[in-house]
């Protein structure tokens, strides 16, 4: 029965002599050695150091063995990285490899498409292209665009459908298969 007493009284002392200073010391840390990229790793190997000394019961003052751990640390880590310059890429399914920019072809296609559809656009009436433009282009209601305009809801959708109608024919004539998206 003692053990477990003891294990507790240990688990006690860990959590109230060392684990208040996790916040302190993670800053400590970052300030004092900011190309320490490892920060946690440091600071649970500190603790680790700390438990191993207090087990061996050579722990005076937790706060003071903990920053004087982590600081020995921390140059340990600094020294090895010296040594090595490669540096540890981490995971490496994470790396944006693949570059999903659209390329010269897909930029310029969408550039003629906005061309096709600007010339498109202009062959509707003003009211229609109007309306057109606020409906599609700018995603506003037709309840919107009656009240922007004046209009009633019906006139709107009226001149929305055959705007889009002959934005479609006009568009297919200059040989666009499909509206733009």
């Amino acid at each position: 029965m003692p053990l477990k007493s003891s294990n507790l009284e240990q688990s006690r002392w860990f959590a109230e002599e060392v684990q208040p200073h996790g916040a302190s010391l993670k800053a400590y840390l970052r300030g004092s050695f900011p190309t320490v990229r490892d920060v946690e790793d440091v600071v649970q190997e500190s603790y680790l150091r700390v438990w191993r000394a207090k087990m061996a019961g050579s722990v005076e003052s937790a706060r003071g063995f903990l920053f004087c751990a982590a600081r020995n640390l921390a140059i340990d880590f600094l020294r090895q990285r010296r040594r090595s310059p490669l540096e540890a890429l981490g995971d490496l399914a994470a790396l944006d490899v693949i570059d999903d920019r659209p390329d010269a072809f897909e930029v310029t296609a969408a550039h003629e498409k906005i061309i096709l559809l600007g010339e498109a656009l202009d062959t509707l009436t003003p009211r229609q292209r109007q309306i057109v433009i606020l409906c599609k282009l700018q995603s506003k209601s037709h309840r919107e665009v009656a009240e922007l305009l004046g209009l009633s809801e019906k006139t709107v959708t009226e001149h929305v459908y055959r705007g889009v109608q002959r934005l479609g024919a006009e568009l297919q004539r200059r040989g666009l298969r499909r509206f733009p998206s």
